[in-house]
């Protein structure tokens, strides 16, 4: 009779180390400080492909995953191209999209991608650890994933995560 009592004390201990975590809502991610893995995409038609080397060019960047058919990554998508405007080079993984609707999308809301390409069938966002679409990471210019951020880019977002990481990914190589 004595399993239930700890039970219970273990799942108390657990809830009560999240709620007093920094973010209670971030997922969190096994890939922040690591280098970002390889680079395994196919070729929009007509758009500029990315590679490895793009994440490691010394320029701190985003690469964001996101999809036509995906309603967050329409409301997020005024916000990256006010950063691609302020000269924040972005990376866009269009993830599990048929080519024409993603370059419909792209077409209809404007392009804020340096570089793009598809992930047909989502191995590069296993790699990556991906929750789902949209979510955006945060690369030091070396290659150092330095935030891995789970939903929609909004203003809130923007000023409270994506630009202090931002900041502390210049600061760490880039």
């Amino acid at each position: 009779m004595l399993a239930p009592p700890a039970i219970f004390a273990a799942f108390a201990l657990l809830a009560g180390i999240g709620m007093f975590r920094e973010d209670p809502d971030a997922l969190p991610s096994a890939r922040e400080g690591q280098p970002a893995p390889a680079v395994v995409l196919t070729e929009l038609p007509g758009k500029t492909l990315f590679s490895d080397a793009d994440l490691r060019d010394g320029e701190v960047k985003l690469v964001n995953y996101w999809a036509s058919w995906c309603a967050p990554c329409r409301v997020e998508h005024p916000h990256l191209e006010t950063l691609a405007d302020e000269g924040i080079p972005i990376y866009g993984v269009n993830y599990k999209d048929e080519p024409a609707k993603a370059i419909g999308f792209l077409e209809e809301l404007g392009d804020p991608y340096r570089g793009i390409g598809a992930d047909a069938n989502g191995r590069m966002a296993l790699d990556w650890g991906l929750y789902g679409v949209p979510e955006t990471y945060v690369i030091a210019g070396d290659g150092t994933i330095i935030l891995r951020f789970a939903g929609p880019v909004t203003e809130r977002v923007l000023q409270d995560r994506l630009r202090p990481a931002i900041e502390r990914a210049r600061g760490a190589g880039g």
